[in-house]
């Protein structure tokens, strides 16, 4: 059994492991119902990570009692430290189907067929990246533990990179749309507005979780913000409940899966054609409403 200063610089709170617990168990019940029901299987990376997170903090909770646990430090390391990849992997797909379902493909400044592929590409590379890091960090030997925390700063530079890139993306496509907007962006029934909305709140948060960690990592192993706990929940624990919360409320359920298959361009595999709400739609070219 690793010694318990190699893995914690102090003793984990049962109390906030237990609050985080069940906070992410009734969100992750939200989002494994709202996903089920509507059947936007899309969602589930972010339905696991919710999954992830509440596993993690049960790793904490174990820390508590037994801060010698290798077995416990791996669990909340390395599920609490990739779960939001798994949050942005479904984000990122959410974009491609508000521009299909608006008929704006020409607006994406990445040609729709690429968009979702190139973000979900690296949101994986980043994930695995970051994985990778977190087994390495939670072996408990100082050599290995450097090199994780080298290879976790990597992954989560990138997973920054890409949302950043992400953002601009989607920020430039709503300008376009805004500007001169389709026949289908002018529907009641597609109230895309909001759910771009909820796509920049969730951005914002994530992103600003990701900074912390890239902070918390370059301090190092016996860096201040590794000494003591308050962080984690506040910077991360809090930032991610906040996200699965306001993704949970404003769900991606402008399209539902129903009737035979097609092949969804965003994605590249076969899916159920879509309906949105009030209205069939069958993915097409983007329409030249509002454009001369």
């Amino acid at each position: 059994m690793a010694d318990e200063h190699v893995l914690y610089r102090y003793t984990p709170s049962l109390a906030a492991a237990v609050i985080a617990i069940v906070v992410f168990t009734v969100l992750s019940a939200l989002h494994t119902y709202r996903m089920i029901r509507s059947r936007l299987w899309f969602c589930l990376p972010f339905t696991i990570g919710g999954i992830f997170e509440l596993i993690g903090y049960a790793g904490r909770a174990i820390g508590h009692s037994s801060p010698g646990s290798l077995p416990g430090y791996i669990m909340q390391s390395l599920l609490i430290l990739v779960a939001p990849a798994l949050f942005a992997a479904t984000i990122y797909m959410t974009l491609g189907r508000i521009i299909h379902a608006t008929h704006a493909e020409t607006y994406s400044p990445i040609r729709v067929n690429w968009l979702t592929k190139l973000f979900v590409f690296g949101d994986v590379l980043s994930f695995c990246t970051q994985g990778a890091g977190g087994g390495q960090s939670a072996s408990g030997d100082p050599d290995k533990v450097k090199l994780g925390e080298n290879i976790i700063l990597g992954g989560l530079f990138l997973q920054i990179t890409i949302f950043g890139l992400f953002v601009l993306v989607s920020i430039i496509f709503h300008m376009r749309l805004r500007k001169q907007p389709t026949g289908e962006s002018l529907s009641k029934d597609l109230s895309w507005q909001k759910l771009m909305g909820s796509l920049y709140v969730v951005s914002a948060l994530i992103l600003v979780r990701n900074i912390f960690r890239v902070v918390e990592y370059l301090g190092g192993h016996d860096g201040p913000l590794l000494r003591v706990e308050w962080p984690i929940y506040i910077f991360d624990a809090l930032l991610m409940a906040a996200t699965m919360a306001v993704w949970g409320v404003w769900y991606p359920t402008l399209i539902r899966p129903r009737g035979s298959q097609i092949r969804a361009a965003e994605d590249g595999i076969p899916l159920p054609s879509v309906q949105m709400i009030g209205r069939e739609y069958q993915p097409g070219p983007a329409t030249k409403a509002g454009r001369k």
